[in-house]
């Protein structure tokens, strides 16, 4: 690093010149999007001066006309993007400019593949916008000043894209921020006045802030006349606009101006509410989940308005945390201009909005998975996880989104989560009152589960719950339009009346007095490893199999918990056996008492395998099941 009368030469992290090289590769194809992203940049620093000035005034330092400004330079080959928005200190332009979000780029990195297509997703996904300059310079320039600071405070960013980049303290008489980009050579359309005036039109004409470039005057009018601005875009709010007046495109524009992203949204949901609390909502579903959608320190999407005033970014109290990934606007009429997120925690209105808003969201996946399974499959993909934190937090609604999750099960389609709640009580056995399910840590282990064996013979189906949410979903959700949720690996088996009930009893007693001595003989072999023994009536091709009381915590859950480092004892499990099977016929007529334990701790471990438990001692299960193989043998 030199340092130099304020001025520094600093090095890129090594991921943002690996994320700028993948950023000119991939994004080439589309390179004029680049104009799209800075003029979304200088758009957002002129609402965040409009919103400050509203408790500081002098931060408009006597000029309140904000603007965006696009000029251009013919001879010396270079385009510039100005505002008089809030600008950036020395430290923001550092931090904004210097690193890219550090928490996602190892992430964000390891997804690319090498696919054009595919790349230009995630690149949209990560969110580059600046970076995309340099798509199409090969130099870039950004003077800025942050207002209220004064004109010695400004700052000139300088850098090539190739691993450095330069930045000096200068003086800078004008609040906002310039960006300059040294066009490369064969980059030549961009400055031109048709053609930014094309892109502009396609990309940024709904930008409410005035985008303003020098008027075109040609011949002798050009040599009488004084170069005079003139705005370029509509500059009117898109969401104030009649719906009918607005196109797919525009609405597609919009979006990726909000959301930062370069993908169409899947879908978008427009409405005007009028009356006691008037506002207007224009709020999309994206089309792909964002890098920090399982961050901690969870991003909304919805941006507040008052009266056309913006107010502030991710304001999460206008969407629930399990529809965090909805992007959009919520422009209010009747809210102070100075609502703070504190006011909005307990504000009536803002819970009617959310209310409102929450509704018309799931209402409208609604309509998508009847009306298009595709397209609400795409959806669930990338979103189905977070909606399956809806029935835990929002109980009024909890039916609505029951209605909306899916499931892969013993009935669908390979490893597809595709079978609704509907489907499956559709489905239903005669007599069947209460949908089953088990859960595990991967698809293979919950289809081979010897928990279905039983259901498999009567061809009773079984949804199979693999996410990591699964274990809290099904903790919250009981019963879904009361038909009850009955876990497979838990308690008795229920099978009402699917099953003949007092024949099965009768059965299972009878077994379990005929073979007390080796069930007794079993159970006080494991000692403390399990709570109780007992004959099973789930079992048709395994020996046996672990389960727990109903209202036990699954060992599954135990498991997930444990992952993420909390404190979870794992529950003593009662072990079932087949006495059919004839391992345990084999077992039953073992004389030494010795091997009769070293048996039934086999039969256990293999048990807790099947279920996906981790064995204490592997090798002393190696070791026991090397002395059965080889005592077959002889």
């Amino acid at each position: 690093m030199t340092v130099e009368a304020h001025k520094e030469t600093l090095s890129f992290q090594a991921e943002v010149s690996q994320v700028l090289n993948l950023v000119i590769r991939s994004l080439y194809s589309n390179k004029e999007i680049f104009l799209r992203e800075l003029i979304s940049n200088a758009s957002d620093a002129a609402e965040k001066l409009r919103f400050e000035a509203l408790t500081d005034d002098a931060l408009y330092e006597g000029d309140a006309e904000l603007r965006i400004r696009v000029s251009f330079d013919k001879d010396a080959n270079t385009l510039t993007i100005g505002d008089n928005g809030i600008g950036m200190s020395r430290q923001e332009v550092t931090e904004t400019i210097g690193s890219i979000a550090s928490s996602g780029t190892k992430k964000f990195l390891e997804s690319m593949t090498g696919d054009a297509s595919k790349d230009n997703a995630l690149i949209g996904q990560f969110g580059v916008g600046f970076y995309s300059a340099f798509i199409v310079a090969d130099k870039v320039t950004l003077t800025t000043r942050r207002a209220g600071l004064g004109a010695e405070h400004g700052v000139r960013w300088e850098s090539t894209g190739e691993g450095e980049y330069s930045i000096e303290t200068i003086d800078k008489p004008s609040r906002g921020t310039e960006v300059t980009l040294h066009l490369k050579d064969d980059e030549g359309e961009f400055a031109a006045g048709y053609r930014l005036r094309g892109i502009i039109g396609k990309f940024s004409d709904h930008i409410a802030i005035p985008i303003e470039m020098l008027e075109e005057v040609y011949g002798e009018e050009a040599e009488k006349k004084e170069p005079q601005w003139e705005q370029v875009n509509k500059g009117t709010a898109l969401w104030q606009r009649n719906k009918a007046d607005i196109t797919d495109e525009e609405y597609n524009e919009f979006y990726k101006h909000i959301g930062h992203d370069f993908q169409d949204p899947l879908l978008h949901i427009h409405n005007r509410v009028e009356g006691t609390n008037e506002y207007t909502a224009l709020l999309y579903v994206p089309s792909r989940a964002p890098f920090d959608l399982w961050d901690r320190e969870q991003k909304h999407g919805v941006k507040l308005y008052v009266r056309r005033v913006f107010i502030m970014d991710e304001a999460d109290k206008l969407m629930p945390n399990y529809l965090r990934f909805i992007k959009g606007v919520v422009d209010a009429d009747d809210l102070p201009l100075n609502v703070s997120r504190e006011i909005l925690q307990h504000n009536r209105k803002i819970d009617t909005i959310r209310s409102a808003n929450t509704k018309r969201v799931l209402g409208e996946l609604e309509r998508l998975a009847k009306e298009d399974e595709a397209k609400y499959a795409e959806f669930w993909q990338q979103f189905g996880q977070v909606l399956k934190e809806g029935p835990v937090e929002d109980f009024a609604n909890r039916e609505k989104i029951a209605a909306l999750l899916r499931f892969a099960s013993t009935q669908g389609e390979g490893d597809k989560q595709n079978v609704s709640l509907d489907t499956y009580i559709e489905r239903m056995q005669e007599g069947q009152e209460k949908i089953y399910y088990i859960t595990a840590d991967s698809l293979a282990a919950a289809k081979h589960s010897p928990h279905l064996e039983v259901f498999k013979k009567k061809n009773v189906e079984v949804l199979l719950l693999t996410d990591r949410v699964d274990e809290w979903l099904m903790s919250h959700l009981n019963e879904y339009k009361d038909n009850h949720f009955q876990s497979v690996a838990k308690g008795e088996l229920d099978l009402g009346k699917l099953a003949d009930e007092e024949a099965d009893k009768e059965a299972v007693e009878k077994a379990a007095e005929e073979h007390k001595s080796v069930l007794e003989q079993i159970k006080q072999g494991l000692g403390d490893e399990v709570k109780d023994v007992r004959v099973t009536s789930r079992l048709v091709d395994s020996p046996a199999c672990l389960v727990v009381e109903d209202h036990d915590m699954s060992a599954n859950l135990a498991r997930v918990l444990k992952q993420v480092g909390q404190d979870a004892p794992m529950p003593k499990p009662i072990m079932e056996i087949n006495v059919e099977h004839p391992l345990l016929q084999r077992l039953e007529a073992e004389q030494d008492d010795e091997r009769f334990k070293e048996l039934a701790r086999l039969l256990f471990d293999q048990a807790l395998l099947a279920e996906g438990g981790q064995l204490e001692d592997p090798a002393g299960f190696v070791h026991r099941m090397n002395k059965l193989m080889l005592s077959m043998a002889n």
